[in-house]
């Protein structure tokens, strides 16, 4: 199921034949230390359920058909939203920033959500940008939060309400 179109990607609802791309994803080392994977089971469950609280979502161009990434969403049966990853596989050609805003598009537009929430790992710096250049807000440090490879990382998390999505429409 297609969720929404832009002028090169859109951004559909991930079946059984992607979960391969999203392994893939989720463990390609460029990846890998800035998320933490989930199994392949997990995700089996998530294209299996009727998407109403978890959604992963593959983001493809339109003219080839080609995956580009992939999104999971969380806690879609309530006012607000988690975009829990955000990974783009082909970088370099301004698709994060095009699939961050029609996810944001869907988010407040088509979902009605009134806040979206989303959390990074602070030595991100160009996940951060790109957050914080879309318009989210930095609302705290869960310090020390997860342990990775025996050290404990903080998370910066991010948010953004519905007006302010629909102020940043205005200009």
């Amino acid at each position: 199921m297609i969720l929404i179109e832009g002028k090169r990607l859109r951004l559909r609802q991930a079946n059984v034949t992607d979960l391969g791309y999203i392994m893939a994803l989720q463990h390609a080392p460029e990846n890998l230390k800035f998320i933490v994977p989930f199994s392949e089971e997990y995700h089996r469950e998530i294209i299996g359920s009727d998407g109403s609280e978890k959604l992963d979502v593959i983001v493809e161009e339109i003219d080839t058909g080609q995956a580009v990434g992939y999104f999971m969403l969380r806690k879609m049966d309530s006012p607000f939203i988690e975009f829990t990853h955000v990974i783009i596989g082909r970088k370099g050609l301004g698709y994060g920033r095009e699939a961050l805003n029609l996810l944001l598009d869907w988010t407040f537009k088509v979902g009605k959500y009134h806040r979206v929430w989303i959390d990074c790992k602070e030595y991100n710096p160009i996940a951060l940008h790109l957050y914080e250049s879309l318009g989210f807000v930095r609302e705290g440090v869960l310090r020390e939060i997860i342990l990775t490879d025996g050290v404990y990382e903080n998370l910066i998390v991010l948010g953004m309400l519905d007006r302010e999505y629909f102020s940043r429409q205005g200009k």
